[in-house]
């Protein structure tokens, strides 16, 4: 968590540590973890990433999308959610999985299963609690955006810093799921392609200036990563 750690991700961390030494343990041996996040410009929807498996830095790309890559997308991309995040529960459980058995991205659920969140408690306060989850792998093969994805691939690929810009696309890919589901955690009457449609284009637009900040700050005759960049 920030420095900045909302009060109720205080009382959460405090919750989660002081539950039942063979609750904790249980989960060890399951590889349970859970991190918390927050978005450094409100102190509410707290999100508590979920993740079984032996890869723990999965859970860091997305608090990472949250804590940091937030804050660096446009204004009008933050505003699109402004109301959404207002609205949504205070407690946003993610269970961070490999894949899911139907193929989708993600979904949203209708009660929330994480075992720790599932029942109330005074750590939550008046905070509800809502879960979705999320197919890891799924996102991370996904083309958001297919011919702009591809167009900003090939410009990247005889540079250096090819893998700097995936991780981030990812991290923007992660949070457009995250946003998307949220969207319909407040709003479960709004249509798919309302849903959808909001969702990509925060992706679009937050990657975009991504690119665009690289191409102002960065020498393109140094790093060939952007040698070709405006020129397609």
């Amino acid at each position: 968590m920030a420095l900045n750690t909302p009060p109720l991700a205080q009382d959460v961390e405090r919750y989660l540590a002081a539950r039942p030494r063979a609750a904790r343990w249980l989960e060890f041996l399951a590889r349970r973890r859970y991190r918390l996040a927050a978005f450094p410009d409100r102190p509410l929807p707290v999100v508590v990433i979920a993740h079984r498996g032996r890869h723990p830095a999965r859970i860091e790309q997305v608090a990472h999308a949250i804590e940091h890559d937030w804050m660096e997308t446009p204004p009008q991309c933050r505003d699109a959610y402004e109301e959404i995040l207002r609205q949504a529960p205070g407690l946003i459980v993610v269970q961070l999985r490999r894949t899911n058995v139907c193929g989708c991205l993600g979904h949203r659920h209708v009660i929330v299963k994480e075992i720790p969140f599932s029942e109330p408690h005074d750590a939550f306060g008046d905070a509800a609690v809502g879960e979705m989850d999320i197919a890891f792998d799924r996102v991370e093969s996904w083309l958001a955006q297919p011919l702009m994805d591809t167009a900003l691939d090939t410009q990247f690929i005889a540079g250096s810093r090819l893998k700097e810009f995936h991780e981030q696309q990812l991290r923007f890919r992660l949070l457009s799921i995250l946003l998307h589901e949220t969207h319909h955690m407040v709003a479960p009457q709004a249509t798919e392609d309302v849903v959808r449609g909001r969702s990509l284009a925060f992706y679009r637009e937050a990657l975009a200036n991504y690119v665009e900040i690289a191409r102002a700050t960065l020498s393109f005759t140094i790093d060939r990563s952007f040698s070709r960049l405006g020129k397609e």
